[in-house]
């Protein structure tokens, strides 16, 4: 028998520069389909949520300063891998062939006989300016542009920038990797005959929420960078471009620019969350305490969907029970024609929203998106008589089967999913929040605080590790769970939605308006 040696490949994949919706769409196609991602110090962590989780993660970081690895290992490391005939992302921040080695790995990888492909990147030379409100051309004021190195190799004999055509040039110079060169930079354009009157910005972790920009002249820049402390990852802009900067600085002045906000929900519903929030200039920080899993086994709902025509009433009280319903219902060979006989109720807007995708308009939607909303709404209705099924998560509040029954009604609960703590990397975010770098954490359920206070280290451990957090509620229930745990709850929606919890925090930044939550009874 022959055996086959199966050759892997390798991608190198610009991060851009540090907003993960700059990823290319074939660069999240890249590591959707990861065996191993070696990712450096500027490319955004967050991407790392596309790979499998069955795929192993390296950090091969690098920085200007301090210890970093050897180029020669990451080289070696991308080919053993491929070797083993593993698919190889190589993430690296902005674009793999602008100021960050790509050639030099791509050469070593061709060397090695390795199939392999260059994914570019949005390259930080022009988003980062553009973060800052810097175009860095413009019809009247630069027709070109010159991207030059901040830092070049140290083994050069000699440098091979050429300053004196570099301080001419009429259009906008942008330097690399440049903070610690940069009175090295303004001393090399000033003795060349460029105006100490130009321009300059210099513009550190350009489109993160820890962006800072800092705006002068060649005269003044090197105080100005001392005097704020400002230190690499810098892009430094040189030009009359900068001074559109006041008119056009649209992403600072976002009303929740610099802000990082924790969500703690289940990954699958994230998104929603993290798109509202990242819209008024939030990073969002997507670290989910509870995956929403199916339950240990379907008899209990495939029981249930035979007997359909024997409910009166259909009661979902969450999004996340809506589809796994109506996959068993369909594993059943049944579709929502086997729902006509039934009234269905949900318990908010989004939960009917997903009903709608399926074709179905819930009968009862009620004014308060919790169980006892649900209880006063068919109560009202009436309920007494009727068979009730709620499928729903494994392990719940009891308040809603429990008051229908004191209604009259006779009720099934029957598990569609069920809820568990995923691995959560707790020693890097511990760190964000003793470097005060998190301006609010987010619960969207009690099984969100529950686990978020079980992970990260018990009762006493998270109450001193939010002292300084905003902790921002969905709701009273969800509040209520939050005070039992000593946490100080400052802002709450009046209604149980996403979209109102995101609308109250940019309110809180926007008007110091603190909506203090008393829950307890």
């Amino acid at each position: 028998m022959t055996t086959v040696n199966r050759t892997g490949k390798v991608y190198l994949v610009g991060a851009g520069p540090g907003d993960p919706g700059l990823l290319t769409l074939k660069g999240k196609e890249c590591l959707e389909t990861a065996d191993v991602v070696l990712y450096d110090f500027l490319a955004n962590p967050a991407l790392l949520q596309y790979a499998p989780p069955s795929a192993q993660r390296i950090y091969v970081g690098r920085r200007g300063r301090g210890q970093y690895q050897d180029q020669t290992d990451i080289n070696r490391l991308l080919i053993e891998h491929a070797k083993q005939g593993h698919v190889v992302v190589r993430l690296k921040g902005g674009d793999p062939f602008v100021f960050g080695r790509g050639g030099e790995e791509a050469e070593a990888v061709a060397a090695a006989g390795i199939d392999f492909e260059i994914v570019p990147g949005v390259t930080a030379a022009v988003a980062v300016p553009a973060y800052a409100g810097i175009p860095v051309t413009h019809r009247t004021l630069a027709s070109t542009v010159t991207f030059v190195t901040g830092h070049e190799d140290p083994t050069k004999p000699e440098t091979q920038l050429e300053w004196p055509k570099l301080a001419s040039a009429s259009g906008t110079l942008v330097f690399m990797m440049g903070m610690k060169n940069l009175p090295s930079i303004v001393k090399q354009l000033l003795s060349e005959g460029r105006s100490s009157n130009q321009p300059v910005a210099a513009i550190r972790w350009g489109t993160k929420a820890d962006q800072e920009t800092i705006v002068g002249t060649l005269g003044d820049i090197v105080a100005k960078a001392e005097a704020a402390h400002l230190e690499p990852p810098t892009v430094i802009v040189v030009g009359e471009v900068v001074r559109l900067r006041e008119q056009l600085n649209w992403f600072e002045t976002k009303p929740l620019f610099g802000k990082r906000i924790v969500l703690t929900r289940a990954r699958e519903q994230a998104r929603e969350f993290s798109q509202l929030l990242a819209a008024y200039g939030a990073e969002p920080i997507e670290v989910p305490t509870i995956q929403i899993v199916p339950p240990a086994n379907w008899q209990k709902i495939d029981g249930a969907v035979t007997r359909l025509n024997t409910y009166q009433w259909l009661i979902f009280t969450s999004v996340n029970g809506v589809r796994p319903f109506m996959d068993r219902l369909r594993a059943a060979g049944k579709d929502a024609r086997a729902l006509a006989n039934l009234r269905l109720c949900a318990i908010g807007p989004r939960t009917a929203q997903e009903l709608e995708t399926y074709g179905l308009t819930p009968d009862v939607v009620p004014a308060e998106f919790q169980a006892e909303g649900v209880i006063a709404a068919l109560a009202d209705v009436g309920v007494r008589g009727s068979r009730v099924l709620i499928p729903r998560a494994e392990v719940a509040r009891e308040i809603l089967p429990e008051q229908l029954r004191e209604l009259g009604a006779t009720v099934d609960v029957i598990p569609v999913y069920r809820t568990i703590s995923p691995a959560v990397d707790v020693a890097s975010l511990t760190q964000q929040f003793h470097d005060g770098r998190v301006a609010v954490v987010t619960f969207t359920s009690s099984s969100t605080v529950r686990n978020f206070v079980e992970v990260f280290g018990g009762r006493n451990a998270v109450k001193s590790l939010l002292e300084e957090v905003v902790v921002a509620c969905i709701g009273p229930i969800t509040a209520r769970t939050a005070e039992e745990y000593g946490l100080t709850v400052t802002v709450m929606p009046a209604e149980n939605t996403v979209p109102a919890l995101t609308e109250t925090i940019v309110k809180y930044f926007q008007e110091g308006a603190r909506v203090t939550v008393s829950t307890r009874s």
